[in-house]
């Protein structure tokens, strides 16, 4: 290694980057990583962690707003925005000093900058070209706008919303995916009246029918307005309001509106269309193996297509590391990335839909288990279920190949369930094992003991 050249250069240190440059270093080649803000990306800094912390924010609000019911005496008196801020701030921080740790333990060399694909395997930055026996590329993504309307004092994307030092009275949510749920349920439970407005025909369009139904039955009940199947027309913004037209007619007017229609990649800027590398329209095209149109470049996380999430820019770092140290690793599949939507109450998913699974497999079999039937569920006063799919007729036997679950904290659950579709177990190899009592995850094992044939708790 050189001042600039390294065995593997990486552009872009968030999650797919900078696990790319840790597996990387473990496998003793030297790394470059080079990253325009500061390493963990936006996940660490303005997506994952600060959004779940404000969520745990939320939960803690609604649990002293509801102590009564089980007779501990709380009210919920407001929020301290200075205090959300100190706490947010710290566990953002806590964690980006353990990282930053690891990166200087690795020995992993940082450069601080923006960095310009020239073609090859070649970056500038600044002025300066660094190299790379591989590149990476690992630029991430960025909060999509609505053509037609700016981003103001009151119009916002996720990025201005974790920075507000208010709790809105009324929001209004354009975009009823993960980012526009997790919002909208975070910023109820702090005590504002939401309205959500979404294009598609349902919340979170990306999962099962059945998931979109319980999560609109639970915000009905939280008091969450839904506006499906409409779009935005316009958005115009106030001193005091934002005042929005919707294509049905209607008007209707919050304190801020917050755009969350997706994240797109970034690539605009960077010089990879320039310097020949093929695009998949705004996205880096790349093989099963992450490979790009020019050798020994890989592309990873948001910029390529699929789910965009910050755990699949970890796998995928980790693959192309490997890959390019020679370990011949399993390509990553995107149909098992475990998906977890942390509103209240959570939604989780791995494997296909039922309409997926119908479309691949033909005859599919499937059952919902009540968490009405499940103590620690009821313990914790949330409703929901989980939904299982297997391949086969009712009376025929087929494997495990999507798990839909609905619930607060059943995102905690759907580790085992990852586990089972992926190895395609029957539902006969994982009705034996014994789950703990009284616990959610029992709720995952009675769905299971019911497909096999033999239910438990279960009026069958």
């Amino acid at each position: 290694m050189t001042d600039t050249h390294s065995d593997v250069l990486i552009l872009g240190g968030g999650s797919g980057g900078y696990a790319c440059a840790i597996r990387a270093a473990q496998l003793r080649l030297s790394v470059t990583l080079i990253e325009a803000d500061k390493i963990g990306g936006t996940c660490l800094h303005r997506g994952c962690i600060p959004t779940k912390a404000l969520l745990h924010v939320a939960e803690t609000a609604d649990a002293a707003r509801h102590g009564g019911s089980i007779g501990v005496r709380t009210t919920f008196d407001g929020i301290d925005m200075d205090g959300v801020r100190t706490y947010r701030d710290s566990t953002v921080e806590r964690l980006y000093k353990g990282l930053s740790g690891l990166i200087a333990h690795h020995k992993i060399t940082t450069v601080t900058g923006y960095g310009t694909y020239v073609g090859d395997r070649a970056v500038d930055v600044d002025g300066r070209r660094y190299t790379g026996d591989a590149l990476v590329l690992a630029t991430g993504s960025n909060a999509r706008l609505v053509p037609g309307i700016g981003v103001g004092e009151r119009i916002l994307t996720s990025d201005q919303a974790l920075q507000l030092d208010f709790v809105p009275r009324t929001a209004i949510v354009l975009g009823g995916g993960v980012i526009g749920v997790e919002f909208a349920s975070m910023w109820a439970s702090l005590g504002a009246d939401v309205t959500v407005v979404e294009a598609l025909p349902r919340l979170i369009a990306a999962e099962d029918p059945w998931c979109s139904k319980q999560l609109e039955r639970a915000f009905r009940k939280r008091g969450i307005t839904t506006r499906t199947g409409v779009k935005v027309v316009s958005a115009k913004e106030t001193d005091s309001a934002v005042t929005v037209e919707l294509d049905s007619g209607d008007i209707i007017e919050a304190e801020v509106l917050l755009i969350a229609v997706g994240r797109g990649p970034n690539t605009a800027a960077s010089g990879f269309a320039e310097h020949g590398i093929a695009m998949d329209g705004p996205w880096v095209a790349t093989d099963d193996r992450l490979r790009t149109s020019i050798e020994r470049v890989y592309a990873v996380g948001d910029i390529v297509t699929g789910p965009q999430l910050a755990h699949r820019g970890f796998q995928h770092g980790i693959f192309v590391a490997e890959d390019i140290a020679g370990r011949a690793p399993v390509p990553v599949d995107d149909q098992l990335i475990p998906k977890v939507t942390y509103s209240h109450p959570e939604v989780a998913s791995v494997g296909l839909t039922e309409a997926d699974a119908r479309e691949k497999f033909g005859e599919v079999t499937t059952l919902t288990y009540d968490l009405a039937g499940n103590g620690k569920s009821q313990i914790l006063a949330t409703a929901g279920g989980v939904k299982v799919i297997r391949a086969g007729s009712s009376d025929s036997t087929g494997p495990l190949v999507g798990v839909q679950m609905v619930g607060d904290r059943v995102g905690e659950l759907i580790g085992e369930a990852q586990i089972a579709v992926a190895w395609e177990a029957l539902p006969s190899d994982i009705a034996p094992f014994v789950h703990a009592h009284p616990t959610q995850n029992e709720a995952f094992g009675e769905a299971m003991m019911a497909l096999a044939g033999v239910p438990l708790h279960a009026h069958t």
